[in-house]
């Protein structure tokens, strides 16, 4: 109903606009044949002051007074219909005939063709519609809207997170993960999600800060899934290959058949044995048995293993260089021994490698950055 009274106001206000003019045409006429007469008389009034300080002469005066006489008559004895110079009564009448058939034709159609029933939908009516009828959009809009009033509400930052991290706005997502933990406490799933976060925001990597976020998932649930995998993922960048591969394989036994992790899993298996293929025999760090051996040993003898096996590491990269995982590796392994200009070296190499447009010089540069180390000009 107040469509109808709204629409009622603007179409009177409308067509008065454009009949009043229609109206009021004598009355415009005969104002302006006043105004005619008023110039006149003024005119006469100003002739017979220049006659009197004798501008003019009198011959010249009089027949000036007679001419604006005859303009005087012809103006008094104007037809009365032409001195109107208003449109006529039929011509008002077609006008105003089509002034008001505009707005009845056009309510005739919206009334048949429109829907004058259908309430109006601003932003916030449809953030307040059912969920299930919202799309994605309207739904982060909502929990965003809501959250900017109640910041403090664990819950929504809890359900809000995910979901940026499927639309992949990845640093909103490590925000809203960070909140959900700050305000509702740890859970295996919102650690583990905050490290899938972080690693997305940087490229992929699974840096240091991601790799303690996927730690903390593991202590409170230690057969999360997505912790592990990306645990996994982190031990393949930096070149330990095998570890990542034992690590995936012994996820693939005990992931029930219908896990989607399991896809995950097989295909990371399967992209490790093309790499190490391509690789031949790719550059790797100590096994366990190695490991083991330097558990047994002094400090001295221990650090000086270790620094030969990087020293062997970095050899193998020399004879073939073309292997992205072992690059990391050696970096990382030099910044573990406190060899920051060693490091960087290894970093400015990798990178010559590849070509620093390359996507592996990009990958190399991101690593280095996670362990608090940028590559040298």
């Amino acid at each position: 109903m107040l469509f109808w009274v709204i629409a009622a106001i603007l179409t009177l206000g409308a067509s008065l606009a454009v009949l009043l003019p229609l109206a009021g045409g004598s009355k415009g006429a005969s104002a302006a044949g006043d105004h005619d007469l008023e110039v006149y008389r003024d005119q006469l009034s100003e002739l017979d002051r220049d006659a009197a300080r004798g501008l003019i002469q009198p011959a010249e005066a009089e027949e000036a007074r007679a001419e604006i006489a005859r303009r005087i008559l012809r103006l008094g004895n104007a037809d009365p219909a032409a001195k109107a110079a208003g449109p006529s009564t039929a011509t008002r009448l077609v006008a105003t005939v089509a002034v008001l058939a505009v707005p009845l034709i056009s309510w005739g159609f919206y009334s048949e063709l429109g829907s004058p029933d259908l309430p109006s939908q601003p932003l916030s009516a449809r953030l307040a519609k059912n969920p299930a009828d919202s799309s994605v959009d309207e739904l982060v809009a909502r929990a965003e809207a809501h959250l900017a009033a109640n910041p403090s509400d664990g819950r929504g930052w809890d359900v809000l997170a995910p979901i940026y991290l499927r639309l992949q706005r990845f640093p909103d997502a490590v925000g809203a993960y960070r909140n959900a933990i700050r305000l509702d406490g740890d859970s295996a799933a919102r650690q583990a999600g905050l490290g899938e976060a972080i690693a997305n925001a940087a490229g992929g990597i699974v840096s240091a800060e991601a790799q303690d976020a996927f730690e903390a998932a593991l202590k409170l649930d230690p057969a999360n899934p997505k912790a592990n995998f990306y645990l996994a993922m982190g031990l393949a960048q930096e070149g330990r290959v095998p570890e990542a591969t034992a690590a995936w394989q012994k996820m693939l036994g005990t992931l029930p058949q219908d896990s989607p992790w399991r896809r995950a899993v097989e295909q990371a298996l399967a992209e490790s044995a093309n790499k190490a293929v391509a690789a031949g025999q790719p550059a790797k760090g100590p096994d366990a048995g190695e490991v083991d051996a330097a558990s047994s040993m002094s400090p001295q003898d221990r650090q000086a293993m270790i620094e030969t096996m990087v020293a062997s590491l970095d050899e193998k990269l020399r004879q073939n260089p073309r292997n992205a995982e072992g690059w990391m590796q050696l970096v990382r392994s030099y910044v573990v021994l406190g060899k920051a200009d060693q490091a960087r070296d290894a970093l400015g190499r990798g990178i010559a490698v590849f070509g620093r447009d390359s996507e592996e010089a990009r990958k190399f540069t991101a690593f280095a950055a996670s362990l608090g180390l940028t590559a040298t000009e």
